[in-house]
């Protein structure tokens, strides 16, 4: 059941990166969203209330409750649903779970971190301004990077485009991954987690 206050509310934040829209659907950018797809299945969970400028929903980990957002703001404005949420709830910056792509890691691997740069990433850089630190952990799955990456033009029609066919078995196992690396990251700390999926 969906709680509508604060009270007794969520004590950890999960937010899946992707932009909206089934013109985005299955581009490298959107990984964030498969991995909720992958989460709506362990968890048996729907991702469908719209608050906070983002499709939500409450599960339990370890007896804590947790929000996921799906921001539907598009990925530059990520920030304006997850800050809202944080206030709402009162959840500190380091109980709150980023789940994005990365163009720095090869198809197949995931980083977690505790905390770090946008990396040039936009969605991050959107959350990093709205909550005002660097200091949340976040679950990186790479996506590679284009052959030909001298313009920004280049980058955009790769995040934007789709996974070739080798590839989308690999990044469904990596989001499965990612998904169930959010229990570990909340029950056993980062550190344990960065041990087991990096």
């Amino acid at each position: 059941m969906f709680l509508k206050n604060a009270s007794g509310g969520a004590q950890w934040m999960l937010v899946f990166l992707g932009n909206p829209g089934p013109k985005y659907s299955g581009t490298r950018h959107n990984v964030g969203f498969f991995a909720a797809d992958k989460l709506e299945k362990l968890e048996n969970i729907k991702i469908n209330k719209l608050r906070f400028n983002a499709l939500t929903a409450i599960f339990s980990v370890n007896n804590e409750k947790v929000l996921v957002l799906k921001p539907q703001t598009y990925m530059n404005l990520s920030g304006n649903a997850v800050a809202p949420a944080a206030a709402y709830y009162k959840i500190p910056a380091e109980r709150v779970i980023v789940v994005c792509d990365d163009v720095s890691l090869p198809v197949g691997k995931i980083r977690i971190r505790d905390k770090g740069s946008s990396g040039g990433h936009n969605g991050l850089k959107s959350i990093i301004s709205a909550l005002g630190t660097e200091a949340f952990p976040r679950i990186k799955i790479g996506v590679g990077a284009p052959a030909s990456n001298e313009t920004e033009e280049d980058m955009v029609n790769w995040v934007l485009g789709t996974f070739s066919g080798k590839d989308a078995p690999i990044i469904a196992e990596m989001c499965e991954k990612a998904a169930k690396s959010v229990s570990v990251i909340i029950g056993q700390g980062t550190e344990r987690a960065m041990n087991m999926f990096n």
